[in-house]
């Protein structure tokens, strides 16, 4: 795996009815896009008190793949690939797999920078967390979810 020197950012919005949160943070160094894509939904889980019912919004296909159809066939293999390989970021997937046994979560894919106004939003919060990392935000967005 190829590991970034650069800063990385994520970023969430939480809803209830009428109520709402804004979660963002970064990584100061050596993160990549998917550590951040898969950080958001984690910490976005976590930061529910209670049980939810959650629809859960991410434009990374990574993630919602992963979640939805890699995952068992991971755990199934002791943490490999089909290929025989570790599974990459497989400490964060232990952390979203344990995030997401709390809850009853529903995924959703949207497109990305497709003018999605909470995936632009998400988009927004995880640019901020890269720069309060330290980091400067180039023309890729940092990863998101919502």
């Amino acid at each position: 795996m190829k590991i970034s020197t650069t800063t990385g950012g994520w970023g969430a919005v939480l809803r209830y009815g009428s109520h709402e949160r804004e979660l963002h943070g970064g990584e100061p160094e050596r993160t990549t896009n998917n550590r951040m894509e898969l950080t958001a939904p984690i910490r976005a889980l976590d930061a529910l008190t209670r049980r939810s019912v959650v629809h859960l919004h991410t434009d990374s296909t990574y993630v919602r793949n992963g979640i939805t159809q890699w995952l068992p066939r991971w755990q199934a293999r002791g943490w490999r690939t089909a290929a025989g390989e570790p599974v990459k970021n497989d400490d964060l997937w232990r952390e979203l797999d344990a995030a997401v046994r709390r809850h009853d979560v529903t995924w959703f894919w949207v497109k990305g920078h497709a003018g999605h106004p909470e995936n632009e939003r998400a988009d927004r919060l995880a640019a901020r967390g890269c720069e309060e990392a330290g980091g400067r935000v180039s023309g890729k967005r940092p990863s998101r979810t919502r």
